[in-house]
């Protein structure tokens, strides 16, 4: 059995396991994640490595970053919670410090992949997953691999163009009004509060007492997410869809969504769109990050022999 050290790197906290090649964790657990410098990250890592390779010898390190990732090069382009993480190839230094190799992947992406491997999509290629949180996210896959287009931004669904287009230069985007925080912004505006005393937990269960004011959002807002599903469906055309994020966990949601879906399917949308909640939670990016490194090191043993 071969066993790797993998880590799930966020801005406020770092997940960090020990695994087996089955996706099976020895040991898990979390530390903070260092706020000032690459050099203080660096080190944490190195130290939990060390501490693993005392318990099992390691055959690699599968990280999960923030960003949009550059699998190829090793380094993280775009912007994120971690200014420090962006330029510098993270690749190259961890594999220097602990003399293992070291692959890393986006955590939207992570998160993705480990449904395909032994989750939700397992007993499918061609799948998309839809992450709601704060904003939209996610990923696009096809034939078990992510595709991460020319400029690292497939799977950026929070991005479509959903209303106001003829009125704004821009329009609103799908983030803007079905995501967690939409729903948030669009309850408080509604009941004339303030939004920094809401959140999405609060506001679902206003809807669960009754509310009707809420529960009129929410229907809105489950119209929207099931409109830019439908758009996703007819332009990828994917075996599966697949919701993540917190908001996932509700299933009366889920059931929701597909309802609007269903209630869509006409004459002109014959497709039979079906949406499944993520399997995993907050072990997902781990999960998905160990998977990333198999898949390339399975790819870099190919390419050696066909080589040879």
């Amino acid at each position: 059995m071969n066993y790797y050290a993998v880590f799930d790197v966020g801005g406020t906290s770092t997940k960090y396991a020990l695994m087996n090649e089955t996706g099976e964790f020895i040991e898990k657990s979390s530390m903070d994640t260092p706020k000032d410098s690459l050099e203080q990250l660096m080190d944490l890592l190195d130290s939990t490595v060390k501490e693993f390779e005392k318990k099992r010898k390691l055959r690699g390190i599968a990280l999960s970053m923030p960003g949009a990732v550059n699998v190829e090069e090793g380094v993280i382009e775009g912007a994120s919670a971690l200014p420090y993480v962006h330029g510098p190839n993270i690749r190259s230094i961890l594999e220097k410090r602990t003399g293992l190799p070291v692959d890393l992947e986006n955590d939207a992406n992570c998160a993705s992949l480990a449904e395909g491997w032994i989750g939700a999509a397992r007993d499918v290629k061609d799948y998309i997953c839809i992450v709601i949180g704060t904003g939209i996210g996610g990923a696009v896959v096809l034939d078990k691999r992510i595709r991460h287009g020319k400029n690292l931004h497939a799977g950026e669904f929070g991005f479509m163009i959903m209303e106001d287009y003829l009125d704004q230069p821009m329009g609103t985007s799908w983030s803007s009004v079905g995501s967690t925080e939409a729903i948030v912004q669009l309850v408080a505006k509604r009941k004339g509060r303030d939004a920094s005393g809401l959140d999405g937990k609060m506001v679902f269960e206003m809807a669960d007492h009754g509310d009707k004011e809420v529960q009129d959002e929410i229907r809105k807002f489950t119209k929207r997410i099931a409109v830019g599903i439908l758009n996703l469906q007819y332009a990828i055309d994917p075996e599966k869809i697949l919701i993540g994020g917190a908001i996932s966990e509700r299933e009366e949601l889920i059931d929701q969504i597909n309802e609007t879906l269903s209630s869509m399917k006409s004459n002109m949308h014959r497709l039979s769109v079906k949406v499944e909640a993520c399997r995993f939670g907050n072990d997902s990016n781990l999960i998905g990050a160990l998977y990333h490194f198999l898949q390339r090191k399975q790819n870099a043993d190919l390419a050696q022999t066909n080589f040879i």
